[in-house]
């Protein structure tokens, strides 16, 4: 009898080892920085902010209003017709909500990233976009489209990647990835030297002209990341997105070419 109790309880120990282990979690792998899931939304970013993040606002799930035709020209539907070869250096005037500045362009630089800046200026792409990530002394970022059906028709339109061949320095445009050759139209603007971008592949193509970057460092910054966390749904939705949960951010107002180079002319 006292073997058959033993053996009794053995078992039962057994069993509620196994079963306790059978029921824990599988291990999670670590993060990608950067690598992009076919089905996630693409988030691009020169790469994670030292600054620590802000408590997530409101998430609406409501659906978006279609933006009118009207607010935008509707070249930008068709990304794959927008292939105008980029003057060898160019300017841009950006009026936002602190102020403007003007940026030079260097084609020689980087010269996909440049004709692409180039077009989707030309074609007023970045007119009442928001800049939704503001990491002090880090970078200021721009690029989603303020209208939903625009967003939609760049999400895919990735470029091949330029050599690096200028340092990521204070006041230096380039373009944001969320990998290898996955840039679209997502900018940042450098807000100190930021070297360690460069072995990244982040390769600049522009730079803040003169006393420009004193309205790009007065860009409201206390939202830090946040925004950028939520990049599909400011895709979805749009500014209005934006407006809602991220009142304070700064926004452009225009980015225009100036000087010699031609405005596109809407259909």
């Amino acid at each position: 009898m006292r073997r058959v109790k033993w053996f009794l309880a053995a078992f039962a120990m057994g069993t509620l080892f196994f079963g306790c282990k059978k029921e824990q979690p599988a291990e999670t792998p670590p993060a990608q920085p950067k690598a992009e899931a076919p089905a996630q939304p693409k988030v691009e970013a020169p790469a994670p902010a030292p600054a620590p993040t802000p408590a997530q606002p409101e998430v609406t799930a409501s659906a978006p209003s279609a933006a009118p035709h009207s607010a935008y020209d509707r070249a930008l539907l068709r990304p794959a017709a927008l292939k105008e070869k980029a003057p060898e250096t160019f300017q841009v005037k950006f009026t936002t909500t602190r102020g403007e500045f003007t940026v030079t362009v260097h084609r020689a630089w980087a010269p996909i990233g440049a004709d692409r800046f180039y077009n989707l200026v030309r074609h007023h792409f970045y007119d009442n976009a928001s800049f939704f990530r503001v990491v002090p002394g880090f970078i200021v970022q721009f690029g989603l489209s303020a209208y939903p059906p625009v967003s939609a028709a760049w999400r895919d339109a990735n470029l091949s990647d330029d050599p690096v061949t200028q340092s990521n320095k204070r006041g230096y445009l380039t373009f944001a990835t969320a990998g290898p050759n996955t840039r679209t139209t997502q900018l940042f603007i450098n807000l100190k030297d930021n070297e360690g971008l460069d072995g990244q592949g982040f390769a600049p193509f522009g730079v803040v002209d003169g006393k420009g970057m004193n309205v790009v460092e007065m860009m409201y910054d206390q939202y830090a990341n946040t925004p950028r966390d939520f990049q599909d749904l400011i895709t979805v939705q749009g500014k209005p997105y934006l407006d809602k949960n991220w009142p304070k951010l700064d926004s452009i107002k225009t980015a225009t070419l100036v000087g010699s180079a031609p405005e596109a002319t809407k259909p």
